[in-house]
C-alpha cells in the first residue's frame, strides 16, 4: 500500500506542478478558443491541460517501475507498456484537437486505433463472467471488438461529461478510487496477481485527477481539453479491461464455479463494476445520442442538453451542480463496491435507497423556496424571511430584472485577464461609447 501511495503522490505532484507552465504555453500557442453557445464559462480559458496529465502518467509509471513490489507488474505483464502506447496516441490526437479542432469522425478513428494498439500488445478481454453460465472464453476477434467498443464508449462518456469546471476530473477520480479498492481487494486479499496492473492504473489515474483538480475547480484557470478527457477515459477503460478480461476466478480457486464465486465476488460484479463507475457519464452519453438523432442532428453535434446543463437550468449554482454529480457517481460506484464485498447484506441495499432519496431531494431543492415562520426569521438567512423577500421584490425595478436576463455576449480570445482572457467590463464599454461619441 505504501508503494501505491508513493506512486499516487508522485503522479499528483508532477501533474500539479506542470499544469501552471502548460497553462502559459496554451495561452502563447493560442489554444484558447472563443466561447461557444453551449459553453457555461464566460471568459476564454486555455486548454491543453492534458499535457500535464500525460506527463503525470509517465512519471507514475516510471516511479512504479523502480519500486520493489510494483516493478513485478512490468516484469510479468506487458499491460503497462500497452497502456502507455495507447495513451500517447490518444493524447497526441487530443492535443491536435485542442489546437486545430479536428473533425469528430477523425477523433473516433483515432480512438479505435489507440484501442487496437493496446489490443496488439496484450491488453484485451480474454473471457467474460456471465451470470448462470459461468466463464465464457472469447475468440480473438470477439475480444478485440469488445475491447475497442469498451474503450471508445468510456472515452466518449468522459468527454461528454466534461462540461463544468472540475466535473470530469472529480467524477473520474471518484470512479478510480472505488475501482482501486475493488482491484486491491482482489490482488491483496486473494493473492491474484492478474489484478495488479488494474490496481496500478487506478492509482495513477487518481493521481492525475487530484493533481489537475486544484487548477480546474470553479472558476477554472485551465481546461483539460480533449487531450485530458480522452486520456483519463482511456486509462479508466484500460483498468476495467485488465481486471474484467484477465482475472479468471474458475482457474484461480478449486471447486465449482458457484463456490468460487461465493469465495471471491458475485460473478457479475467483474462485468458490471467497469460499467457502474462510468454509469453517470454513460447515461449522459446515451441520452445525448437519443436526443440529437431524434432532432435529426448528428450524434456528435454539441448542444446544451447534458445532465450538468439541466442542473444549471433547474436553478443549481455551478459548484452545487458539480457536487451533485459527484454524489451520484460516488453512490453508484461505492454502492457496487459494497455489494461486491457482501451481496447478502440488506443494510447495503437500505443505505443505497436512503442515499438515493437524499440525492433526489438535492436535485429538486431549487424548486422549493421554504419560508421560515415569523418568530424564527431572526435565526435564518435573509433569503428565507418573508418580510425581506417582499421588500426586495417591491424595491427591485422591473427593467433591472429584464436586464439581468439578457445573455452576455461572448468574449473573443486573444487578450489576457483573470482566467487567461479578459471579459469586457462595464467601465471599458463606457469608455468606448465616450470615444465613439467624441469622434463622431
Amino acid at each position: 500500500m505504501r508503494e501505491y501511495l508513493l506512486t499516487l503522490c508522485i503522479t499528483a505532484a508532477v501533474t500539479y506542478l506542470l499544469t501552471g507552465p502548460v497553462r502559459k504555453f496554451a495561452i502563447v500557442a493560442g489554444a484558447m478558443p472563443e466561447i461557444r453557445a453551449r459553453d457555461v464559462h464566460r471568459e476564454p480559458t486555455p486548454r491543453l491541460g492534458g499535457i500535464a496529465m500525460f506527463f503525470g502518467l509517465c512519471a507514475g509509471l516510471l516511479v512504479a517501475d523502480h519500486l520493489t513490489n510494483l516493478s513485478e507488474v512490468f516484469e510479468k505483464s506487458n499491460e503497462p507498456r500497452a497502456l502507455l502506447s495507447g495513451a500517447a496516441l490518444i493524447w497526441l490526437i487530443g492535443v491536435l484537437d485542442d489546437k486545430f479542432e479536428i473533425d469528430a469522425l477523425i477523433k473516433l478513428g483515432g480512438q479505435m486505433i489507440a484501442a487496437g494498439v493496446m489490443v496488439m500488445q496484450g491488453l484485451t478481454i480474454l473471457w467474460l463472467p456471465i451470470p448462470s453460465v459461468g466463464t465464457v472464453a472469447l475468440t480473438q476477434w470477439q475480444g478485440t471488438l469488445l475491447t475497442v467498443a469498451l474503450v471508445v464508449i468510456t472515452i466518449n462518456a468522459v468527454n461528454f461529461v466534461d462540461g463544468l469546471d472540475g466535473l470530469a476530473a472529480g467524477m473520474v477520480c471518484i470512479a478510480a478510487a472505488a475501482f482501486f479498492m475493488y482491484t486491491y481487494r482482489i490482488w491483496y486479499s486473494y493473492g491474484i496477481e492478474a489484478a495488479a496492473p488494474a490496481t496500478l492504473f487506478a492509482t495513477i489515474l487518481m493521481g492525475m485527477c487530484l493533481g489537475f483538480l486544484p487548477h480546474n475547480m470553479h472558476p477554472a484557470r485551465i481546461f483539460m481539453g480533449d487531450s485530458g478527457s480522452m486520456l483519463i477515459g482511456l486509462v479508466l477503460a484500460a483498468g476495467a479491461i485488465s481486471v474484467t478480461g484477465q482475472v479468471d476466478p474458475d482457474n484461480l480457486f478449486g471447486g465449482s464455479e458457484r463456490s468460487t464465486v461465493h469465495q471471491m465476488v458475485p460473478v457479475y460484479i467483474p462485468l458490471l463494476m467497469p460499467l457502474t463507475i462510468i454509469a453517470v457519464p454513460t447515461a449522459d452519453l446515451v441520452l445525448a445520442i437519443v436526443r440529437r438523432t431524434w432532432r435529426g442532428q448528428s450524434p456528435f453535434a454539441a448542444d446544451r442538453g447534458h445532465l450538468h446543463h439541466r442542473l444549471l437550468e433547474i436553478g443549481h449554482s455551478h459548484s452545487r451542480a458539480v457536487l451533485i454529480m459527484y454524489f451520484w457517481s460516488a453512490l453508484i460506484a461505492f454502492g457496487a463496491l459494497a455489494y461486491s464485498v457482501n451481496s447478502a447484506s440488506m443494510w447495503i441495499v437500505l443505505s443505497v435507497v436512503i442515499l438515493s432519496a437524499l440525492g433526489l431531494v438535492l436535485l429538486l431543492l431549487p424548486r422549493f423556496t421554504p419560508r421560515a415562520p415569523r418568530w424564527a426569521e431572526a435565526f435564518v438567512p435573509p433569503r428565507y424571511r418573508r418580510r425581506r423577500a417582499v421588500a426586495e421584490a417591491a424595491s427591485t425595478p422591473a427593467h433591472a430584472s429584464a436586464a439581468d436576463e439578457e445573455p452576455r455576449p461572448p468574449v473573443a480570445a486573444g487578450t489576457s485577464g483573470a482566467n487567461g482572457a479578459t471579459a469586457v467590463s462595464r467601465r471599458s464599454r463606457s469608455l468606448d461609447r465616450r470615444k465613439a461619441g467624441t469622434s463622431g
